[in-house]
């Protein structure tokens, strides 16, 4: 008899590898060095047995994601045969926004069902008029791109290439997005065959033995580490800026012996801008604020999920009604939803919680057309500091929160792209002062070469990351563009403009909130 642990952590090792194939063999430097895609394997009744260390935002909204997909399949009496794949990218139905496309494969042994593998990546341009095709002045998800249902990509192990050429075809960038597409297919079929592989060495009855001890051992894990904490209730709010209003999320969070529950009534309601939060990308950034509050190293599986109760009102801006537009619900609504869990629980587990983070990803969405490359499009996340914390100061320049990518190499974007860095930085001071001080941001900037349509969306521009126990607040962020002809213009933390040849970009990225008086 085989230890259940081994089958848990071979089960991890199988979700590791397949990112590393999907990374491998992707074409976009946002996939290929910004690894931004996650893997996970799930069990036959849809349930996350072990994910692989990726991007808090995809791997939180499996859950939801995986769940819903299986409910949509069974509702409109969609069999899955050994050898299918069904691809998706509707946030409403997937869990996160239209650029992380979702493939989900079953893993068949001896005819029947016995588990899942599945695998998000985003995809640099899904369609719709902007560059990236986040688009900041979106209205609605017809404004954002194509949205794809669940359909079967792949049927009996042979591509609908119908269906591979209809999304190809609505992208900007169809090398690109045919190559990414394709590297997604050979990661599940990678994780389909290791699953197998497993069971030929432990045997189905061992392995499947193992999936439930794992989860109930990540379920019963979470709940210990739950008893430490002071039990009831804590209540905090942040905000969203969009254009001079401030969007609230306010959230209360009660601690029992036997879960966590965290209720976002109050919240502000759903706007026509991108800054809904679907439920999946809710749950995500709650589960992954609880998780990191956590002392001890809790398998991140149904079991630890289980203990998690989220409740966001139907209609607001944490659980939108389609079709309300929510490319930077995924990215920014999802940093603040962390933020905001983090601030209620300082309450709660006081000598485990930072101050707030640099609470943006600070979206870069840039492209155009050239003789040389054709259509070209490029996207990249922007690091900052983190805040600082009990006994220890922030760490400055680095991805925070619900984003857990690497920064894009200046020497790769300048040989795929017309664009060249004039600067590469951390942004001293930018870190709040304290007893621990914040982390600092970053100052990135860059040039184009050819003209170009620039798109920014981030956050935390009109106030500094909070600080705590009398810490003070991160700087905020700044975009500035310094044209050509030498006006100098200041933007917001959202918009949509224009280049020409020699303007260069500039971008300071918020430093973390202090810690302590």
């Amino acid at each position: 008899m085989v230890s259940w642990e081994i089958i848990y952590k071979a089960s991890v090792f199988i979700a590791e590898e397949m990112g590393v194939a999907l990374k491998r063999s992707a074409f976009s430097p946002n996939i290929k060095e910004r690894m931004d895609h996650s893997c996970a394997v799930l069990d036959s009744r849809g349930l996350i047995v072990a994910q692989a260390e990726h991007i808090p935002v995809h791997l939180g909204s499996f859950r939801v994601g995986v769940s819903n997909v299986l409910k949509w399949l069974k509702d409109n009496n969609v069999s899955l045969e050994e050898g299918d794949m069904i691809i998706l990218n509707d946030p409403y139905i997937s869990g996160t926004h239209l650029n992380d496309v979702m493939v989900l494969a079953p893993v068949y042994y001896k005819g029947e069902i016995i588990a899942y593998v599945v695998n998000k990546a985003h995809q640099v341009d899904v369609g719709g008029p902007m560059p990236g095709s986040m688009n900041p002045n979106a209205r609605t998800i017809y404004e954002e791109g194509l949205i794809v249902p669940p359909v079967k990509m792949v049927k009996r192990g042979r591509v609908d290439n119908d269906i591979m050429r209809l999304i190809v075809e609505n992208s900007k960038t169809p090398k690109v997005t045919l190559g990414d597409l394709n590297a997604q297919l050979a990661a599940n079929r990678m994780g389909a065959k290791r699953v197998l592989e497993l069971i030929d060495k432990y045997g189905l009855e061992e392995v499947i033995m193992g999936w439930s001890k794992a989860i109930d051992y990540g379920r019963s894990l979470a709940l210990l580490n739950l008893r430490d904490w002071r039990k009831g209730y804590s209540k905090a709010e942040d905000y969203i800026e969009l254009n001079d209003e401030d969007i609230t999320i306010r959230v209360l969070v009660e601690v029992r012996d036997d879960g966590i529950r965290a209720d976002y009534t109050g919240s502000s309601r759903q706007v026509d801008a991108p800054l809904n939060a679907v439920y999946g990308v809710t749950f995500a950034a709650t589960s992954y604020a609880i998780r990191v509050a956590m002392s001890s190293d809790v398998p991140v599986n149904e079991g630890f999920y289980s203990v998690i109760e989220v409740n966001a009102p139907e209609g607001t801006i944490v659980n939108p009604v389609k079709p309300a537009p929510v490319a930077g619900g995924n990215v920014e609504t999802s940093q603040r939803i962390a933020d905001v869990v983090l601030r209620a629980l300082a309450e709660l587990v006081p000598d485990r919680i930072p101050a707030a983070g640099s609470g943006t990803m600070m979206n870069v969405m840039i492209g155009g057309y050239d003789n040389e490359r054709g259509y070209w499009a490029y996207y990249e996340t922007i690091g900052g500091g983190t805040g600082g914390r009990p006994g220890k100061n922030g760490v400055s320049g680095v991805h925070v929160n619900m984003t857990n990518t690497l920064n894009t190499p200046i020497e790769v974007a300048e040989r795929n792209y017309p664009i060249i860095y004039t600067t590469y930085m951390i942004r001293n001071g930018s870190g709040g002062k304290g007893l621990y001080r914040g982390g600092d941001g970053i100052i990135r900037a860059f040039k184009v070469l050819k003209p170009a349509r620039l798109s920014i969306l981030a956050d935390r521009f009109k106030r500094g990351p909070y600080g705590l126990r009398g810490g003070e607040q991160g700087k905020p962020g700044r975009v500035v563009i310094n044209r050509i002809d030498g006006r100098i213009e200041e933007k917001p933390s959202k918009f949509t403009v224009d280049l020409n040849p020699g303007d260069e970009v500039v971008i300071e990225t918020p430093g973390g909130g202090g810690w302590g008086q």
